[in-house]
């Protein structure tokens, strides 16, 4: 691993091409839980919606476009 061979952080940015705060506090995870510290645990990206959710957004798709004030085919807005 690089911080244990003591690589500068600003080298190790480059290498990898993040920011120098993200090596930053990679090394200080790296200091206080080693190897486990700066284990991946993946995206945390956005929670994903909960069933109730999704059949909420199912109901208001079969309702179609028009329902939501969208455009008529010809592109104009219903009367």
């Amino acid at each position: 691993m690089r911080f244990e061979a003591g690589g500068e952080n600003r080298e190790i940015a480059a290498m990898l091409r993040v920011s120098e705060r993200s090596v930053e506090r990679w090394r200080r995870q790296w200091r206080e839980g080693g190897h486990a510290g700066v284990a991946s645990m993946g995206s945390p990206g956005r929670p994903r919606p909960s069933d109730a959710q999704m059949a909420g957004v199912e109901r208001e798709l079969e309702r179609g476009p028009l329902a939501q004030g969208g455009l008529t085919s010809g592109g104009r807005r219903p009367a």
